[in-house]
């Protein structure tokens, strides 16, 4: 029961890794699901509205007093993450980054710089890689990369999420040096041309960070491979999406279907998917 709730929130909670992740053999597949029902509960606490402050205090009261006990905390979720965290000897301290970058959230969510989007995507990100890391067994030369995964999938959430975010009062991409002074609709269809460009300007950022992130894959065994490439694939198709239309994000929530993501996962399998681009070479 305890592992199909943590499959029912995973689903529900993210259709690209959960489809991706379909394709890990089934005891690193149980481990994701654990992981994954862990962050995207305290995720729900500091993002569903109204936001309960104190319902997310509790729940990290749970958590810190169950690590500092060794008992249960008598909360399913909590308890298969900390059983999880030490079988696979995750550093608490990126589980209390994680904490924090939640708990944030819940009262200052503008970064002006990039230095102050990269505090908050250590924790709320980069950790989740390191995590994976471990799951995986990896060793820690791919700890970098990994956290540069986690890093690069972040930035292209908060592009595709600009509208959602601004609707609780949120802005996670920094406009310093952008020349725009907001990310409102309206404010910026009057600056079209500066808004495109700082988009893809973001955009091409995320493909630097991924890059990056992708000198790991050969730290990974290929039956672990197949999904991180699967996962990373479809966020590079997002991405693409965005980029040739930057206003898209006003419109609609740009998500890969369920179909694609197999067809990827399928195609990394048989050693026959392609690299992912997003601008043309000439304007790389």
């Amino acid at each position: 029961m305890v592992a199909e709730k943590h499959e029912q929130i995973f689903r529900n909670g993210s259709k690209t890794y959960y489809f991706s992740s379909r394709f890990f053999p089934p005891a690193v597949r149980r481990d994701v699901y654990a992981l994954y029902g862990f962050v995207r509960v305290a995720d729900n606490l500091v993002d569903d509205q109204p936001v309960d402050p104190q319902a997310f205090h509790a729940f990290r009261r749970r958590y810190s007093e169950a690590l500092t006990s060794g008992t249960m905390s008598g909360d399913v979720i909590i308890d298969a993450f900390l059983e999880l965290q030490k079988r696979k000897q995750f550093d608490p301290a990126w589980t209390e980054a994680f904490l924090d970058s939640m708990e944030r959230d819940l009262s200052s969510s503008t970064c002006e710089t990039l230095d102050e989007v990269l505090s908050y995507i250590y924790g709320s990100a980069e950790v989740i890689g390191l995590y994976m890391a471990r799951i995986m067994d990896l060793k820690e030369e791919a700890f970098a990369s990994a956290a540069m995964l986690g890093r690069s999938m972040q930035y292209i959430n908060f592009i595709r999420d600009i509208k959602e975010d601004l609707a609780i009062g949120r802005r996670y991409l920094p406009l310093a040096q952008s020349g725009l002074s907001s990310l409102d609709s309206e404010y910026t269809r009057q600056h079209p041309q500066q808004f495109c460009d700082f988009i893809r300007a973001e955009i091409k950022r995320y493909q630097l960070w991924q890059k990056e992130a992708e000198k790991g894959y050969r730290y990974i065994p290929r039956r672990y491979r197949i999904p991180i490439m699967t996962a990373a694939d479809m966020y590079c198709w997002t991405a693409q999406q965005i980029a040739k239309d930057p206003f898209i994000v006003y419109v609609k929530r740009v998500k890969p279907p369920k179909a694609r993501i197999l067809r990827k996962g399928i195609a990394h399998s048989l050693g026959v998917a392609l690299p992912c681009r997003i601008f043309k070479r000439r304007n790389a």
